[in-house]
């Protein structure tokens, strides 16, 4: 920014130089008073840049705002339908990031968030998928009421049949805490599933 003011006070200086109505005695010209000239109008053109930057990004910013809650989560549930991967892990990673508190996990819950999570995880064909997918349910299970809609919503048995990864051990990670934290609510998880889980 600093460069372009510079330019703008360089070309304008050019254009239209400084005319003083007192004649200037040449003994006593110093090339410092035009040069402080130039530093001080590059000054006022970075201001006036920075205004402009500023008042655009504010402008930018409020007409954005309003897609930044309900429409973005409800955009990153869309995307767990689609049948691209790599969409579906961009809306699970969002909504992993998004459920940080209850109301925000239900709120995930009640657009259809966790069954859709549920149903990525059955038609994922990779790892990392799989693992988007498990981050977000782990994400959500804080909540014993989202815990309950996953429940409902056959993602005990679904997480069990998930297959083992060579690669990543986070999926296993997940998976272990998913279903402990079905167990510790009472749900139907056989506690030899969870320890073997756990030890692999």
């Amino acid at each position: 920014m600093r460069t372009l003011a510079a330019r703008l006070t360089t070309y304008y200086c050019r254009r239209n130089p400084v005319r003083n109505s007192q004649p200037r005695n040449f003994s006593t010209y110093n090339g410092r008073d035009e040069l402080s000239l130039e530093q001080d109008a590059e000054r006022k053109i970075g201001w006036l840049l920075k205004l402009i930057f500023a008042g655009t990004a504010t402008c930018i910013a409020y007409n954005i705002m309003p897609y930044m809650g309900d429409n973005l989560l409800q955009q990153s549930v869309s995307l767990l339908t689609v049948k691209d991967p790599l969409f579906k892990r961009m809306g699970a990673s969002r909504l992993a990031q998004f459920a940080i508190d209850d109301e925000r996990r239900m709120k995930i819950v009640e657009m259809g968030g966790a069954q859709e999570l549920v149903n990525m995880l059955v038609d994922a064909k990779d790892d990392r998928t799989r693992k988007e997918a498990l981050k977000a349910l782990s994400a959500l299970s804080p909540s014993d009421q989202a815990i309950g809609a996953l429940h409902q919503a056959g993602a005990i048995s679904v997480i069990r049949s998930t297959p083992d990864s060579l690669e990543s051990a986070e999926i296993e990670k997940y998976k272990s805490g998913l279903l402990k934290r079905f167990q510790d609510l009472r749900y139907d998880v056989p506690s030899t599933n969870v320890s073997r889980s756990s030890d692999s």
